[in-house]
Parts: C-alpha cells; structure tokens; sequence
C-alpha cells in the first residue's frame, strides 16, 4: 500500500483565483502523486499552471471547512513556485508537476519536491483531531456508502469529540454532523449520545 499523506492542497486557476482542497497526497519513491477524480477544478488547475503546494493545517477546521463549503482561509506566497500556501501550517511543500499519466477518470499528476519548509514544531494532534480528519474524510463518501455504516462509523469519531475536543475540534465535528445530518434527513445530533447504536 502506498503511503498518503492527508494535506491541504492549493492550486491556482488560469486567472489566479485560489482552490484549496483536503487531498490524499500518494508518496512514491521521492515523487508525490495527485489523483484527483474527474470533474476537479485542481485537474484544471494543474493543466493550465503545472503547480502546487501541500501544506499540514495547524486548525483541523481547514479540513473540515473545506469539505463543508468552507473555503475561505488564509493563505500566503509560495518561495519557490508560482503559488499559494495555507497561512497557519506546521509546514509546507511546493511542487512543480514533471508528467501526467492521463486517465478517463482519475489522471495521476506527479509532482516533483521544490522546496518544504517548517513553520512550527509538530508535537502531534490530539484524538479529537485525528477524529474530525476521519469524519471530513467519510462526509466526501456519503454517497458510497450506507447510512448504517456512516452512522457507525461517526458514533464511534464521536466518542474521541466527547473526550478530547476543544473549541476548535469542537465546531469542525459539528459542520460535518450538519453535512452530514442533511445528506441522511436526520435531525438527531451523533455527539449527543457518542457511542450509542445508530
């Protein structure tokens, strides 16, 4: 299995307008693969300007914005690529595109390490953290998957909210209990009974 590394992804448009996106970013060997599905603004992106950067998130709510139509975070210049970085990181890595193995449904873009750089020590994330990434994750599969399973699947994210959320982790459980509670037409709140049986 290869190794992925959940990031914050920024590219830029041929106009210069900013998309930033959680993505799975693929380790292979010292390249870094982006597989975005089809249709992808960051397909788009990386076609018209071969570049982009990955970038660790300091408030897990940059995750669980950016899958909830929360987008607007922000960000600074990139040092070595024509680009844009989330501001409030640990660190960041810029990239510049060296091939593309185009596919009908999920083109991998290879991207090639320009420059990585640390902006604060990284002591670790707490359980809530680790939690919220998890649910931000399952809220991009609703429709994959039963409701069964997505219920259990959040009762049990729910229990490390319960636990060890603070303020922060707390109002990215509830954007993705929300996203969520809608795409099921539930109007009963998962954290309120971590744990329980759906």
């Amino acid at each position: 299995m290869p190794l992925i590394l959940e990031t914050v992804v920024t590219t830029l448009s041929p106009e210069g307008a900013l998309h930033l996106v959680p993505f799975g970013l693929i380790r292979e060997g010292d390249a870094y693969i982006l597989a975005p599905f089809r249709p992808s603004p960051t397909i788009a992106n990386l076609e018209a300007n071969p570049y982009f950067a990955a970038s660790s998130p300091r408030d897990i709510r940059v995750i669980a914005g950016a899958v909830t139509g929360r987008r607007d975070w922000p960000v600074a210049d990139c040092e070595a690529i024509p680009g844009k970085r989330l501001a409030d990181s640990f660190g960041h890595a810029e990239f510049a595109v060296e091939s593309v193995e185009d596919d009908a449904t999920r083109p991998r873009f290879r991207g090639r390490l320009v420059k990585a750089t640390a902006h604060e020590p990284f002591i670790g994330y707490n359980r809530a953290q680790g939690a919220v990434l998890e649910a931000a994750i399952l809220s991009t599969r609703l429709h994959m998957l039963t409701p069964d399973k997505i219920l259990t699947e959040m009762a049990y994210l729910a229990i490390a909210i319960s636990k060890t959320a603070g303020p922060r982790e707390r109002e990215a459980w509830d954007w993705i209990e929300d996203k969520v509670a809608a795409a099921l037409g539930r109007s009963e709140r998962i954290l309120a009974n971590p744990g329980a049986a759906p």
